[in-house]
């Protein structure tokens, strides 16, 4: 049992949606941290079926291919604007004091390293460690781009919510497994959900058939099925043929008006999205989440958000919005993001959690030490 107490410039591939630039924080050249691969590439290309073959594509000239570093005033700048949430870990917990905690956290590139295969982002024995230490005292949710199954799957706690497919398929603990259900509370072992984008299953599985039979051919490119939204991963793919690959997503998609194409921002990542047309988002998500636990309308809860993509920005400006909480952008590089905070890896992640059970567990005494 638990015991708890945007980018404008570049967000949208299609001009289906337009995407609201994130408010706070100022706009900076992309800066590159040195590159690792993960998971060798030459295997991965070989996997060409991820839940299936696929293809994968990025917009032509719309990513530099070698960045600008940033450093001297405007990283200073940057950095006084999205301090670390370790190095402010007091203001934090200052900020949070008497108030109910609510964690939200992305999964990749957040509680896993980002790699070539995206099935084999798994995540460590230590990070789901603290994962479950935050659960235990705080109502605590996954927010992830994956499918909601192809996520649990990684995490394997059933005591956590988990929104899916970019908050598009939640899913609350079951009565079982968690306490903190409130307006979610279902039947004993039954799971709570949530689906807004239901109505667009069939055209999502129509598409990513088509996306596996074009782009099949493209050595190293991986078409993920994650149920409400695809993904088309291309961090293998020769940059020759990149704009290729970006013609053929482009020609499905067109074809499918009640779709919309953008890209990924995770830093080596190199992702589209497809996503429905519709008003939701990770975002939404939260608002729903925090509704569904009794919190709407409340001054004495504390949500904290920490992710490091493009599409947690929605979220982060939920946060802002509200004047509650704190958002925490996941970067070794200076973006432009709505979040307050910034932690520059996982492994900074897993000790912000390690120190937000450390709080609650031993009060003011928790700030002393590590």
């Amino acid at each position: 049992m638990t015991n708890h107490a945007g980018f404008a410039a570049d967000d949208a591939v299609t001009a289906a949606v337009p995407v609201q630039a994130a408010q706070g924080g100022r706009h900076f050249p992309p800066f590159l941290a040195p590159s690792s691969r993960l998971t060798d590439c030459k295997k991965a290309a070989a996997h060409v079926d991820l839940a299936g073959a696929g293809g994968v594509a990025t917009v032509p000239g719309s990513w530099p291919r070698h960045a600008k570093p940033v450093s001297g005033a405007e990283l200073d700048d940057w950095m006084e604007k999205h301090p670390s949430a370790l190095a402010w870990f007091e203001s934090v917990a200052a900020a949070a004091k008497g108030k109910e905690i609510v964690v939200f956290l992305d999964y990749d590139g957040t509680l896993s390293p980002i790699v070539a295969d995206p099935d084999r982002a798994f995540m460590s024995d230590e990070m789901r460690e603290a994962v479950r230490g935050v659960a235990k005292h705080f109502p605590t949710a996954i927010v992830s781009g994956r499918c909601i199954d192809k996520v649990f799957d990684f995490v394997k706690l059933e005591e956590l919510y988990y929104a899916g497919s970019h908050g598009m398929d939640i899913r609350g603990p079951t009565a079982a497994a968690s306490e903190y259900n409130h307006n979610m509370k279902a039947k004993q072992g039954d799971a709570v959900t949530f689906q807004p984008a239901a109505d667009f299953l069939p055209v999502i599985e129509e598409v990513y058939h088509v996306l596996k039979e074009r782009m099949a051919s493209i050595r190293g490119s991986l078409v993920e099925n994650n149920k409400f939204c695809l993904s088309v991963h291309y961090r293998c793919v020769d940059e020759a043929e990149w704009g290729v690959l970006d013609g053929k997503v482009r020609a499905v998609i067109e074809g499918y008006p009640d779709l919309r194409l953008s890209k990924g921002r995770k830093v080596g990542a190199k992702v589209l999205e497809i996503r429905p047309v519709i008003d939701w988002d990770k975002g939404s998500a939260l608002q729903f989440l925090l509704k569904s636990l009794g919190y709407e309308g409340r001054n004495n809860v504390f949500p904290i958000y920490i992710g490091d993509d493009r599409t947690d920005e929605d979220a982060f400006k939920v946060l802002r919005n509200m004047g509650q909480g704190i958002g925490i952008l996941v970067t070794k590089v200076p973006k432009e993001t709505a979040a307050s905070y910034t932690l520059r890896e996982p492994s900074e992640v897993k000790e912000f959690l390690r120190k937000l059970v450390k709080i609650k567990i031993n009060g003011d005494k928790g700030l002393i030490g590590k």
